[in-house]
């Protein structure tokens, strides 16, 4: 349990399980569809009664969990429709987020970009040599990371935080082909070091282009149309 008998509400308690309930349905552990009761959740995550909706509320409206016509709640589904329709949304608004980005970004940003690639570098190659858990939860992290900084000088934060939602819908599909062996490290790493030359280089329209073509490879889909899971 990682809260023991707190009756506190606030929002420190409700940020805390909705990043480890998160976390668990990036990683399967809470399955597509599985229903989320209450007090089967308060037992393996703490908090209280209201905290643990409010955080279910949250965690709706990001577009990870369902309420449903009962007044439950339940993991959001995973199907190929649902693949298909978080890799366009990313699409539009991360290409949308860099092209702002790179109009706008000064060296700082410059430098922040480099560090969070050399950091997405140093993940992958450590969850390439020693794939567990806790190496794939760095590498996620990592990769989350990297994309909120190529966008966080677009200069709107609410663009930053619709690309942030449809990026933490997408993270268990990541987190899928990594299980499964299906991610070419070699030409993933390529594809970076080309996107970071691009964008520093301010090469709009080879930076655009690398952007989608990592976003279809992250989620496992071809040149065109996604791949089923």
């Amino acid at each position: 349990m990682l809260f023991g008998g707190r009756n506190s509400d606030d929002e420190t308690v409700v940020a805390m399980l909705a990043s480890a309930i998160r976390r668990d349905i990036s990683f399967g552990v809470l399955p597509p569809d599985e229903k989320l009761k209450i007090e089967a959740l308060r037992q393996a995550y703490g908090g209280s009664n209201h905290s643990m909706r409010e955080t279910l509320r949250m965690l709706s409206a990001e577009g990870l969990v369902e309420a449903t016509s009962q007044r439950g709640f339940r993991v959001m589904s995973a199907t190929q429709e649902d693949l298909e329709d978080i890799l366009l949304m990313r699409i539009q608004t991360e290409k949308l987020g860099l092209s702002r980005a790179m109009e706008r970004g000064d060296v700082a940003w410059e430098s922040r970009v480099v560090a969070a690639f050399h950091a997405l570098s140093r993940a992958e190659a450590a969850v390439v040599a020693q794939p567990e858990d806790i190496t794939a939860l760095e590498w996620d992290e990592a990769c989350r990371a990297a994309s909120e900084t190529l966008l966080s000088a677009c200069g709107s934060r609410r663009l930053i935080q619709v690309a942030g939602k449809f990026y933490n819908q997408s993270r268990r599909f990541r987190l899928a082909l990594l299980r499964e062996g299906r991610i070419d490290f070699l030409e993933r790493a390529d594809r970076l070091e080309r996107l970071q030359r691009a964008v520093l280089s301010r090469d709009e329209v080879s930076a655009l282009a690398l952007l989608e073509e990592d976003i279809r490879a992250d989620l496992g889909a071809g040149k065109t149309t996604a791949r089923t899971q």
